[in-house]
């Protein structure tokens, strides 16, 4: 579980933010938390703010640092890390990341910090029997290990570079277990969605659904309860040979000729209603198709207790989706602890029925240097629980609302 992320420098983060899931002294809905090493760490996030405010950027940082860890191994001598600073920042100061989160019930920290696209610091810590524990530190292209773990990585020297980072190094160049489980985290429990590779997801659910029944039937029990009218969905996966007719005109023959070589998987869905069926890509709306994408990856999610990372869930999904796809996200039953953390612009999910005042985060640009700031509704004072909280978001009583005071009449007569 992910139970804090900070950065700094990074696109329109200038001074350091934190985002935390660690949960304030608040006691109402506790089934919203997990008690661990003495805390609790709550089970979702919702972070608003104008467009332009920073709130993607936050989401994008933490992509940022999922790939580095997992990539950076396969950068080249000379290749630099590519990150966007602050425009009034720039490579010269440090861009830094920092997060903290768990891992077999274990308690890691993990942050670096790049200058000039390169990595000038890095250290990994964990927390056994709840003391802090040196992995290893790193100042350049050195480092030093922790007691525990001397010799451990000098496998990793000839391959640590300016570039990469000694967690990539020594995820692929040793054996240890720690380094094993934190590289892990952002691997396979730390899933960011990305709106603009939706497909992706779309295949894995639909591939889900027709070899999976015990998922397409949960699938089935979500849209039931989403009340979207739909009764089945009936997926077929054939595979055919590509004719030449079906490849862009614009290939060379020599890549058209090794296109050819290869089978590919045709995928088709029917969408079942009571009175009659609809091909899914072909007749189904933008929502409808988006709905079925999510739906699989969030119940992996739900069930191996995984963190799901997303900007603009509502997208192209109608709210009261939104509003059923969170609720029923928060109120599910299972074994393991799942996390959802996304940016919005729904004032509808800005209630206490849903969430907790910690759990309600706000994205603000700075008019002075044109940086964001973050800050969550627990963090602003004098906010009683029968507040109407869409209605104060929008007039500006917490902030992170753009033009307030901008007056539209004079603007029309002026034109």
């Amino acid at each position: 579980m992910l139970l804090e992320f900070a950065c700094s420098n990074h696109k329109s983060i200038r001074d350091e933010v934190l985002f935390s899931a660690l949960a304030s002294k608040d006691n109402t809905f506790e089934e919203k938390t997990k008690e661990i090493s003495g805390g609790r760490v709550l089970k979702s996030a919702i972070i608003y703010g104008a467009n332009g405010a920073g709130k993607s950027n936050l989401i994008d940082a933490i992509a940022f640092v999922k790939n580095i860890v997992i990539n950076s191994i396969n950068h080249q001598p000379g290749q630099g890390i590519r990150q966007i600073p602050h425009k009034l920042d720039g490579f010269k100061k440090d861009s830094t990341y920092r997060i903290q989160f768990i891992v077999q019930n274990v308690r890691y920290v993990f942050g670096f910090s790049l200058r000039n696209m390169l990595v000038s610091d890095e250290y990994l810590y964990y927390f056994p029997n709840n003391r802090q524990t040196k992995i290893y530190e790193r100042s350049g292209e050195t480092f030093s290990a922790g007691n525990k773990f001397r010799g451990k990585f000098n496998t990793c020297k000839d391959v640590l570079k300016p570039n990469r980072l000694l967690l990539s190094c020594a995820a692929n160049f040793s054996a240890v277990k720690e380094i094993s489980d934190a590289y892990s985290f952002f691997n396979d429990e730390l899933v960011v969605y990305d709106p603009t590779n939706q497909y992706n997801w779309m295949n894995y659910s639909l591939y889900q659904m027709n070899t999976n029944p015990k998922m397409k039937q949960s699938v089935l029990n979500f849209l039931s309860e989403l009340g979207t009218g739909i009764r089945d969905i009936q997926v077929m996966i054939d595979e055919k040979e590509l004719e030449s007719s079906e490849l862009p005109p614009f290939l060379s023959d020599e890549f058209k000729a090794l296109l050819l070589q290869n089978n590919v998987n045709a995928i088709t869905a029917r969408v079942c209603y009571d009175k009659f069926d609809v091909d899914l890509m072909q007749d189904e709306s933008t929502g409808i198709q988006k709905l079925f994408g999510i739906l699989c990856p969030i119940i992996d999610i739900m069930i191996n207790g995984k963190v799901l990372i997303c900007d603009e869930l509502e997208s192209s999904l109608h709210e009261s989706l939104v509003f059923g796809l969170v609720k029923l996200f928060m109120g599910a039953q299972t074994d393991k602890f799942a996390q959802m953390i996304f940016t919005t612009h729904e004032t509808g999910l800005l209630n206490l029925e849903l969430f907790r005042r910690d759990q309600i985060w706000f994205a603000e640009m700075r008019k002075d240097d044109r940086s964001t700031d973050l800050y969550s509704l627990a963090e602003i004072k004098n906010v009683r629980k029968e507040d109407n909280f869409g209605r104060g978001y929008i007039s500006g009583k917490y902030g992170a609302i753009p033009m307030l005071n901008l007056n539209f009449a004079d603007i029309v007569s002026e034109m």
